[in-house]
């Protein structure tokens, strides 16, 4: 990470932790994605954040890159460091820590967790109500936001919610942290960039099987019913979602929150099924785009819940 732009992000990191009266600094080391070892006090950044071509690669690759700017980057290293902090103290052994976040046994599905937009009871600082997804990511979501903001920024933001009551139970922890080393200081570190002897060829081809996915002729009913209106000879619906497609991608990914690659796989796949059954488009478009848009969101969106590209929960 020496001379490039993640050692300035690694050490604002620090400058963060001890503006908070932390003597703690996670080891941080090139992985081959955003994680914090189980019980190990460190941070794995992915390794295409430390040179430009890679960076380039992987939006080539990926069609995004994660943590690519320097917000989005320092919001993962503070959620990482969340994580590497409780590895280090063990707090997450406290039978406290447990009553105010869960348990750290409970079932892990980041995946497909399903969210409640409107509650209260978590923070908000990654995409997806991130927080929800396992009593680990919600101490980790909180510990950032205690991180982030000045204690009166955060009681501000966070007035009235029960996420308050973890958001203070995380400073009183952090205070009594302050200046004490850590239980644990060290472990090894996985997936560890300087000893991986996977190609770049087949890292992605990895990479691109786990967010991609076969989508089943049960679409066809739904296809037939946006586009079943169209007369022989009008312009095809698979040109017309050609046509629309970037727009059509960039809202989805915008607010839904989901990777743009898993996006444009699906928006392909529909493409390509529309050209196989010959659909017409409507020669009336008035309500189309609004059709395609929310049918597109609400597969994308249950897939974010549930892993599976389907219409309803």
């Amino acid at each position: 990470m020496e001379g490039s732009e993640l050692e300035t992000r690694v050490a604002r990191l620090y400058d963060e932790l001890g503006a908070r009266g932390l003597a703690f600094r996670p080891s941080c080391y090139l992985g081959d994605e955003w994680f914090s070892p189980e019980g190990v006090p460190a941070i794995a950044i992915p390794f295409y954040l430390a040179h430009p071509r890679l960076k380039t690669l992987e939006l080539h690759q990926m069609l995004e890159v994660e943590g690519g700017t320097a917000e989005w980057c320092h919001k993962l290293l503070r959620h990482e460091c969340g994580h590497a902090i409780d590895h280090a103290y063990r707090f997450s052994s406290r039978p406290q820590w447990r009553q105010v976040f869960g348990s750290p046994d409970a079932e892990y599905t980041p995946e497909t967790y399903r969210p409640r937009p409107y509650s209260r009871s978590f923070v908000r600082h990654l995409d997806n109500w991130y927080a929800q997804a396992h009593p680990d990511e919600d101490f980790a979501e909180t510990f950032a936001v205690w991180l982030a903001m000045t204690p009166e920024e955060w009681r501000d933001r966070y007035r009235g919610w029960k996420a308050l009551e973890k958001l203070e139970y995380v400073n009183a922890v952090m205070q009594e942290t302050a200046g004490r080393p850590p239980a644990v200081a060290s472990g090894r570190r996985i997936s560890d960039a300087a000893k991986l002897r996977k190609t770049l060829a087949r890292h992605y081809a990895l990479r691109r099987k786990l967010y991609a996915e076969d989508f089943p002729d049960f679409h066809d009913p739904d296809l037939r019913a946006i586009f079943g209106n169209g007369d022989p000879g009008d312009e095809s619906a698979a040109q017309l979602m050609r046509r629309n497609r970037a727009h059509l991608i960039q809202s989805i990914v915008r607010w839904t929150g989901q990777r743009k690659y898993t996006v444009n796989m699906l928006v392909r796949r529909l493409i390509l099924r529309c050209q196989q059954l010959k659909l017409p488009a409507p020669r009336d478009q008035g309500r189309l785009p609004f059709e395609l848009a929310a049918y597109l969101a609400a597969l994308v969106t249950n897939h974010l819940h549930t892993g599976k590209f389907k219409r309803r929960l």
